[in-house]
């Protein structure tokens, strides 16, 4: 770590892996129990949904907007879910870069669900769909990080070609490799390396929160894309470049990996909790209908509602195979009785379940 110098290309950033002596400390390897334990509920609970889909476009939703915040990018989940049901409408640019990371973070989960591995081409398409380029890694000079509020430089990545696809490929072996150190540890150190080889000219920060899931399901601790990892990031941003930057200068790993940890335990319970209440709303939501209304009762278009909490009469006339005359009904009746509430959107109807975005907002 002494050979860093903040304005000269960081070329000689050590290979991994880190000495075992470094990341296994005590307070770590505590750590590590509890978010092992939490992880693994997590798991376990996103199977007992009337339908997994139902968390799995809330979370990615949410840790697209959070993590595109923390690049100060920022919209609303209402003009999310709007831009992904009305057709017509004007999209925001922000919103159009969330939902870009929507499909980057989707569009990784299916090449690592169908090779089982994670490459360095897989991780050069999910750049690409989320900056809409094909610049592929750096090549050229001239990366910095700097101050937001300063400008001064704090870090200047390795910009040597031949020095970024080396560190990429001995990553990549990194992430793949098993062996005796837990995962959970190894994800903060690939998530450190990865940030610190920037081998993008944009969409470096973003790009690494979505390995880091990927990771997770890579490794089997995960299925799917379903911890927002974000929220906690976020919440403690100025740790998050504080503690990155302090293993670069300092070596110092033990505050960088704990910090990795309690952000997995955290939002692993924080999903959890909300799991419970959307298991709750969905048994409240159908026992309303039945006492309302039995003939309005189908179970699969509860689900429906909640996979989708902005829908409309082709999302019900697709997933039921009715006729749009039925699907009317359908909707209109549950408006009737409290579920939905219906919401003009450009030429569109939209039936907003506002009870459960209000839940998933959280």
């Amino acid at each position: 770590m002494r050979d860093l110098m903040k304005d000269i290309p960081y070329n000689r950033l050590p290979l991994l892996p880190i000495s075992q002596d470094k990341i296994e400390t005590v307070p770590i390897l505590r750590q590590v129990t509890k978010s092992a334990i939490a992880l693994a509920e997590l798991k376990g609970l996103a199977h007992t949904l009337p339908n997994p889909s139902i968390l799995l476009n809330a979370v990615i939703l949410k840790e697209a907007r959070v993590s595109s915040e923390i690049e100060n990018v920022i919209t609303t989940h209402d003009k999310l879910y709007q831009a992904l049901s009305a057709r017509g409408i004007t999209v925001d640019p922000a919103t159009k870069e969330v939902l870009r990371y929507r499909e980057a973070m989707l569009k990784g989960h299916r090449a690592v669900s169908k090779k089982g591995f994670l490459n360095t081409n897989i991780i050069i398409a999910i750049q690409e769909a989320l900056e809409e380029n094909n610049a592929g890694l750096r090549k050229l000079p001239g990366t910095s990080l700097k101050n937001a509020i300063t400008g001064e430089v704090i870090y200047t990545p390795p910009d040597d070609k031949d020095a970024i696809l080396a560190l990429m490929k001995n990553l990549e072996d990194y992430i793949n490799e098993v062996d005796e150190v837990s995962p959970l540890i190894k994800l903060a150190v690939q998530h450190y390396q990865f940030e610190s080889i920037h081998p993008f000219y944009d969409g470096n920060g973003r790009t690494g929160r979505i390995i880091n899931v990927l990771y997770l399901i890579l490794h089997g601790l995960l299925d799917s894309p379903v911890l927002y990892l974000s929220d906690y990031i976020i919440k403690h941003k100025a740790d998050y470049y504080r503690l990155l930057q302090e293993v670069r200068t300092a070596g110092q790993w033990e505050e960088w990996v704990l910090f990795m940890l309690n952000a997995v335990e955290e939002t692993s319970r924080a999903t959890i909790k909300q799991i419970s209440s959307i298991k709750a709303l969905f048994t409240k939501t159908q026992e309303k209908v039945k006492a309302a209304d039995s003939k309005l009762y189908n179970k699969e278009l509860l689900e429906l509602i909640f996979e989708q909490p902005y829908s409309k009469i082709e999302f019900v006339v697709e997933r039921l195979s009715v006729s749009r005359v039925t699907a009317t009904k359908y909707l209109k009746g549950l408006e009737q009785i409290g579920i939905l509430t219906a919401k003009k959107v450009w030429k569109e109807t939209l039936y907003v379940n506002e009870e459960l975005f209000d839940l998933l907002k959280k």
